[in-house]
């Protein structure tokens, strides 16, 4: 469930493979090999013979075969993690919880466990004290019936959860800028669904934060189908290629034939002049928006209207209008100054293009208009230069580093899971490895 919607998400929307799940096939094997063991024990109606940490029952009464438990599923991540993944979680549980009958049917026990978990898009924190973590879920039942689900319901909360951190992490680093997510070429397209509903939830809780109203942006249908955005982007390269070079033709054409409502963004690095480029494509574009304009062909006019220009210029070249400082990270890729730098062509393109005085003011609104957006290479610590040094970018284009999962570099959202108590004759008591214990999390909601 969504904090920011009230609405859990459709099971159905994360294709979960029951059949495989239910048989272990996406298990760490020793879960299986516990399952085995106690399943066997529960046939055999074996009772607990060994020596307890417990030391106040009766232990070899206790039908570990059958022992029901409290487990909890937390992070620690410093010095916070913006969650998301439970409602797959909780989906996994719902389906696969239970046991093969002797027929070797299903027999689905989900209804007997309590289930506790927080919201996607709820904040937990961390303070580096393990014995003080803040559970998203917490599950109670018979051991062996969800036994096998750990391993899947741990890489669904630390993909999801990661992502949805390293994005709003970026979103407060852009001090509410918009942010295109750009990560679907660096991942397995199976995963994009997922990614890209971490990314809407990063962006729902900055803006609930921050009373913001930054925008959605993603680059596949995919990324966008379990929360009804759309995929959407720029040209490419490759497009610029097919037009042998000719970035204005390529951008005319797109404008042409790609409907109105697609913003016209231009990628303007191609020959490593982002200034030259900008200006050929500004010219053409404007022209053609002048010419509809002045027929009163408004709404073919703004097919023409140019939203944005994009650098993407590589980190090993200097583009042609960087004056050379002797210095790589000033001179090369998209830097601050080539930023600037196009800000100010994009402003005076029009007093090049001998207009009368009416067209040149709104020639003058229509530069004024266009935008900047930037991509390669920006991660957290770039974008905080940027914005440090008031560069004027108006969209950042964020890839890999959305997907970063490094602990040296804080970005690490690891999942762990925890037997933390047992339940022996309707009582309670403590069993966890030494450095855990079991904890509370006010935003725990009762599930069932």
């Amino acid at each position: 469930m969504s904090i920011f919607t009230g609405k859990r998400l459709d099971k159905r929307v994360f294709n979960i493979d029951a059949e495989r799940m239910r048989q272990g096939w996406y298990s760490d094997a020793y879960f299986l090999n516990i399952v085995t063991i106690l399943e066997t024990l529960a046939r055999e109606g074996y009772t607990f013979n060994g020596v307890s940490d417990i030391k106040e029952i009766e232990a070899n009464l206790v039908q570990t075969g059958d022992l029901v438990v409290e487990m909890q599923f937390f992070t620690r991540r410093k010095p916070f993690s913006l969650v998301a993944g439970v409602d797959e979680a909780l989906a996994l549980l719902e389906e696969c919880t239970g046991y093969f009958d002797d027929q070797g049917n299903f027999v689905n026990t989900y209804d007997q466990l309590e289930v506790e978990a927080v919201q996607d898009g709820t904040f937990v924190y961390y303070h580096n004290d393990p014995l003080e973590v803040q559970p998203v879920l917490k599950v109670r039942g018979r051991y062996r019936d969800f036994a096998k689900l750990e391993t899947p319901i741990l890489g669904a909360l630390t993909e999801a959860t990661r992502v949805a951190t390293n994005v709003y992490n970026v979103l407060e680093a852009t001090k509410g800028k918009d942010v295109l997510f750009f990560p679907a070429r660096f991942a397995h397209y199976k995963l994009q669904a997922l990614h890209g509903y971490a990314y809407s939830l990063a962006v729902q809780a900055y803006n609930h934060k921050y009373s913001k109203n930054s925008s959605t942006f993603v680059s596949t249908d995919d990324q966008g189908d379990w929360w009804g955005g759309k995929g959407g982007g720029t040209i490419a390269h490759a497009s610029i290629s097919c037009f042998l070079g000719d970035t204005a033709e390529t951008m005319m054409q797109f404008a042409r034939i790609i409907p109105v409502e697609v913003p016209r963004i231009a990628l303007v690095d191609f020959h490593n002049d982002c200034v030259g480029d900008t200006l050929k494509v500004m010219e053409r574009m404007f022209r053609k928006y002048l010419e509809l304009y002045q027929a009163g062909e408004m709404e073919e006019a703004k097919r023409y209207k140019l939203y944005a220009v994009r650098t993407d210029t590589s980190g090993s070249l200097r583009d042609i209008s960087v004056e050379p400082l002797g210095n790589e990270e000033l001179d090369l890729g998209v830097n601050p100054r080539l930023v600037w730098n196009l800000r100010k062509a994009i402003d005076n393109a029009y007093t090049a293009w001998d207009l009368t005085r009416p067209e040149q003011k709104l020639a003058q609104r229509w530069c004024q208009d266009v935008k900047i957006v930037v991509t390669g290479g920006f991660n957290v610590d770039k974008i905080t230069r940027f914005e440090k040094l008031q560069v004027p970018v108006d969209i950042y284009g964020v890839g890999s580093s959305l997907l970063e999962n490094c602990g040296p570099h804080g970005t690490s959202s690891d999942y762990t899971a925890d037997i933390v108590r047992v339940q022996i004759n309707n009582q309670w008591y403590p069993m966890s490895k030494v450095g855990r214990r079991a904890c509370n999390n006010p935003n725990l909601e009762r599930i069932q």
